[in-house]
């Protein structure tokens, strides 16, 4: 028996088609948006209810899985085994695996043209741009800008950016009395 030409996409798990069938019925319904931010989107794990990201998790490690032995001849293609430990890579997986499922129930071949056309390159670009080399079958690779996040998230840059927004919106203090913070940004006109 030979293997087929072509493996099928992994199905959505349940969790995930019922999260798509309420955000569609909801938009039949003529939901407001704001009513809408409370239904889960599989394509935005973070926003989800742990049920749905229980059942979302192994679903998108098959498809990262399909999209290795279908569509990545290039090493630069390939998602690496580690994909759980690139936040880029969850949020973009995410997206990827639900315009292909939204593609695949289109009732042309239009959806799926567009999806090989511009989502799957486009992921595979933002991906390699971003890993670059990156991390080698079996071997993670740390965050090479870990100490620049660091960096961001203290509490002194944090403090000297508020002081730059207030300097510049005159909040907090009077712009004469804020000092050097009040000096426009690099590049803006006083």
């Amino acid at each position: 028996m030979t293997a087929p030409l072509l493996l099928p996409f992994p199905a959505p798990p349940r969790a995930v088609r019922t999260a798509f069938d309420h955000l569609r019925q909801a938009e039949d319904a003529g939901l407001e948006p704001a009513g809408l931010q409370l239904l889960d989107r599989p394509w935005d794990p973070a926003g989800c209810a742990p049920r749905v990201r229980a059942q979302l998790w192994p679903w998108l490690d098959d498809v990262a899985g399909w999209l290795n032995g279908t569509h990545a001849w290039q090493t630069a293609s390939a998602i690496p085994s580690c994909w759980p430990a690139h936040p880029h890579l969850v949020a973009e997986l995410a997206v990827l695996a639900c315009l292909r499922v939204v593609a695949g129930d289109a009732p042309t071949p239009h959806a799926l043209e567009e999806w090989h056309r511009y989502a799957l390159p486009g992921f595979t670009t933002r991906m390699a741009d971003r890993l670059g080399i990156g991390c080698p079958p079996g071997r993670h690779l740390d965050w090479p800008a870990r100490s620049w996040a660091a960096a961001h998230d203290s509490a002194e840059s944090a403090q000297a950016r508020r002081d730059l927004f207030d300097g510049d919106t005159g909040h907090g203090r009077s712009a004469a009395a804020a000092g050097p913070s009040a000096r426009p940004l690099r590049g803006a006109t006083p």
